[in-house]
């Protein structure tokens, strides 16, 4: 299972890191908050907005920098503000992905920042070859297809010989179109003791992403 795997592609956020630690809905308070000021209004109108910027232009950044003519580095201030002490490694995950053969690379729709903040709190700031962000995707994000070429481009990577793994189904689309074996990541784990659920050829789910990748030395 992934023996001909020599490229191993993870998002970060509620990947890398379970949803519980709050790391992720503190983003989007920042961002809801960041809107408030922008536009003057309370919560849920900001809620509106970034509905309606993500639907038009697939991420806030992006929709904000089109429509307000904002820079990418003033809205991304938030990033600053986040605490990332909630963050905390995982030994089996840390022990799984150094022991990956080939190169590891991250591929999020946040800023190389937040990378750079929260892959060493997981333990893991020496473990991937590379991280691919939302800015090296020229504001373009998954699941749009563009990001995915400029990212196998830039890496000069072999798709038939890499596995994706991202915590939203939607992101997984485009990877497999082109060739690579994808990896849902997340949710409750099926009836019984299996670590992962095949959900077709090179197409798998795990809700524990350590068990299922320290499983493939096995």
């Amino acid at each position: 299972m992934l023996a001909d795997v020599d490229t191993w592609v993870l998002d970060l956020d509620d990947t890398l890191y379970p949803p519980a630690n709050g790391l992720a809905d503190q983003m989007k308070a920042l961002i809801r908050r960041r809107l408030s000021d922008h536009f003057g209004t309370d919560d849920a109108g900001a809620r509106r907005i970034q509905a309606e910027l993500i639907a038009a232009h697939g991420t806030t950044l992006r929709g904000l920098m089109i429509t307000e003519g904002l820079e990418a580095a003033d809205i991304l201030q938030f990033e600053h503000r986040i605490d990332y002490s909630v963050l905390r490694p995982d030994p089996q995950l840390v022990e799984a992905i150094a022991a990956l053969p080939g190169r590891k690379f991250v591929f999020t729709n946040g800023s190389a920042y937040h990378a750079e903040q929260a892959l060493p709190r997981l333990g893991l700031g020496e473990h991937f070859d590379g991280v691919f962000d939302i800015l090296a995707g020229q504001l373009i994000p998954k699941p749009y297809p563009e990001s995915y070429r400029r990212f196998v481009e830039q890496f000069s990577i072999d798709p038939t010989r890499a596995a994706f793994f991202d915590d939203l189904a939607v992101n997984l689309t485009v990877p497999e179109e082109l060739g690579m074996a994808t990896v849902l990541v997340g949710g409750e784990a099926a009836p019984g003791t299996a670590q992962y659920q095949v959900l077709a050829p090179r197409r798998w789910r795990v809700w524990d992403l350590s068990a299922f990748l320290l499983s493939l030395g096995g």
